[in-house]
């Protein structure tokens, strides 16, 4: 089984990778195969609105050169993507949110094409946050559900950490078990959800 994982926050050893560690390590222990991605590596500009991606028929179709198909190919490739993120303004990442906004070329719902580039993928959310986990979970938790709806795609669920005092927080022995009780839960789900899929 393969697992993509995005991670969208600016830093490499932040909050959110730190909270990776423990759902990583268990997902490998339970014998998956793993895809990181670091976005701040990539190039992923903002959507244009402009509609070509909409009259290209069977590929990705943007005007812009940059790398999101080249994140979206391989996030497509997954059994289960997993976007990892910080919650800033009660959303994700500037970074993360160019990416999801850039999904529009995976779906030919509006022009003369047709057609989905990705048709069937899981998706999951692992965020960290400074509020309390569902009023800063929510709007994001919410775009992704209704995202995961409109391109057909399974929502599997979210698991997060609340930031008080940094890298501690991440690091208490609650935070670690979450993490790897949530790796054990996606697993679960993806071996249920394995025939109808």
């Amino acid at each position: 089984m393969n697992i993509c994982i995005i991670n969208g926050s600016p830093r490499r050893n932040g909050n959110t990778a730190e909270v990776l560690k423990p759902f990583c390590a268990r997902l490998l222990e339970l014998g998956t195969e793993l895809d990181e991605i670091f976005l701040m590596d990539y190039t992923v500009s903002p959507c244009l609105g402009c509609y070509t991606c909409q009259n290209i028929q069977d590929k990705y179709g943007c005007v812009q050169q940059d790398d999101a198909w080249k994140v979206w190919n391989r996030a497509g490739r997954a059994d289960l993507l997993v976007l990892a993120t910080p919650i800033y303004s009660w959303y994700c990442t500037s970074h993360m949110k160019a990416l999801l906004d850039r999904h529009y070329g995976l779906n030919k719902y509006y022009g003369t094409a047709e057609g989905q580039l990705i048709p069937k993928l899981r998706v999951a959310l692992l965020t960290t946050h400074g509020y309390k986990a569902d009023y800063a979970n929510d709007p994001f938790e919410t775009g992704i559900q209704r995202l995961c709806r409109h391109c057909h795609w399974d929502y599997l669920g979210l698991y997060s950490v609340r930031d008080i005092d940094g890298l501690p927080d991440m690091q208490t022995p609650e935070a670690i078990e979450g993490a790897e009780k949530f790796a054990e839960e996606l697993m679960e789900k993806m071996n249920v959800s394995r025939e109808t899929f």
